[in-house]
């Protein structure tokens, strides 16, 4: 159940590198009515999962996303929404925002300590351009005993740029590369890259295991405005 839970978390976090709307309009769609639709593979290219998006408000610098989660038949597993923050020169995703809660409804019943810092992403990225590392941990008391998860994300690099195409189209895209570690009683670690392209954000992400072989990758399937 912890490698599911970890595994599930991944695959949530690769989707929210990125922001729309005057200074704001650079590494995601920061513009009300905006859908877009995130399709789940595993490494055999077998559909695992669809996640869709919209963005339901603006609210000055704040932006509020909608999701809704399918499984691999299309069952739809649950709806949540988080929050992307514009200061004008970069965006910042809150980390608990991006949980689902539907992982940790097991844990209901249960008080939980949440604390991390946010992901950054500058509105003006550079090919070799380091990002801010970030990371979350959460700690979970099931009563007397308590159980400590912990997801960073580090040595987050701007590599290249160039043009993927995906069955939402084809779009000139920065590629991202970071180290993703979680621990959760045993630890595990994960190469993701990732490819965003301006107002559209992520277009494409792969999940790599320690030995550098694929794990998983999600793919742009559908976008509007």
């Amino acid at each position: 159940m912890k490698t599911k839970i970890l595994v599930l978390i991944c695959t949530f976090l690769i989707h929210f590198s990125s922001f729309s709307q005057s200074a704001c309009k650079a590494y995601y769609p920061f513009e009300k009515g905006t859908k877009f639709e995130i399709t789940n593979y595993n490494k055999k290219g077998k559909k695992e999962g669809v996640v869709n998006y919209e963005v339901t408000t603006i609210d000055n610098n704040v932006a509020t996303i909608k999701t809704t989660i399918f499984d691999d038949k299309d069952k739809e597993i649950t709806t949540t929404s988080y929050q992307i923050m514009c200061d004008g020169n970069k965006i910042s995703i809150d980390f608990k925002s991006l949980m689902n809660p539907d992982m940790f409804k097991q844990y209901k019943d249960m008080e939980m300590d949440i604390t991390g810092t946010n992901v950054e992403l500058p509105n003006n990225l550079q090919v070799g351009q380091s990002l801010k590392d970030a990371n979350m941990n959460m700690v979970i008391d099931m009563g007397g005993i308590k159980m400590n998860m912990s997801i960073d994300m580090l040595n987050r690099k701007v590599d290249k740029k160039e043009s993927v195409t995906t069955p939402a189209g084809t779009f000139n895209c920065f590629a991202l590369s970071y180290d993703n570690e979680m621990k959760m009683g045993m630890k595990m670690t994960f190469k993701i890259k990732e490819w965003i392209a301006e107002g559209v954000g992520v277009v494409k992400s792969e999940s790599y295991n320690k030995n550098g072989k694929l794990m998983g990758y999600s793919e742009l399937t559908s976008f509007s405005k």
